[in-house]
């Protein structure tokens, strides 16, 4: 797994930072994106930095003993592109961008230009499997 963001959560407003991103096709896709988050992990929008919708938090120890939380899973609508923060296992994580659609990715995220780029049932299998990666391998934080 790449390493968790050092972003933290901020207690602001997730529809409130929806309501300032610029391009109405990605605020439209950012709460499309926040509906489809929610009914796959069943867990409520936080906002971590100032620009990260994250779904979840856990805890985190490296060999080094730095320790952090962090997000399980999330999404930031960017002026260039829309974010997606997926981790699991890199085999069946290759398997399903394979099946996305149209996207760049780097270890830590996939990035999507708008929604209709994308089959969105495959989007539910990365959320899926990326909440029951970190559930299985990280301290989960219930609060």
């Amino acid at each position: 797994m790449s390493k968790p963001l050092k972003t933290t959560w901020t207690g602001a407003s997730v529809h409130d930072f929806i309501e300032t991103v610029p391009s109405e096709t990605k605020k439209k896709d950012a709460y499309t994106l926040l509906k489809r988050f929610e009914d796959v992990t069943q867990l409520t929008a936080k906002m971590w930095g100032p620009s990260i919708i994250g779904f979840g938090k856990y805890r985190y120890t490296y060999a080094s003993g730095h320790s952090g939380k962090a997000l399980i899973v999330g999404f930031s609508p960017q002026k260039a592109n829309i974010s997606l923060y997926v981790s699991m296992d890199e085999v069946r994580r290759n398997a399903l961008l394979d099946q996305l659609g149209k996207h760049k990715s780097s270890k830590a995220c996939v990035y999507i230009n708008k929604l209709a780029d994308i089959n969105v049932e495959v989007l539910d299998e990365l959320i899926e499997e990326t909440v029951k990666h970190v559930t299985n391998t990280y301290d989960v934080i219930h609060d």
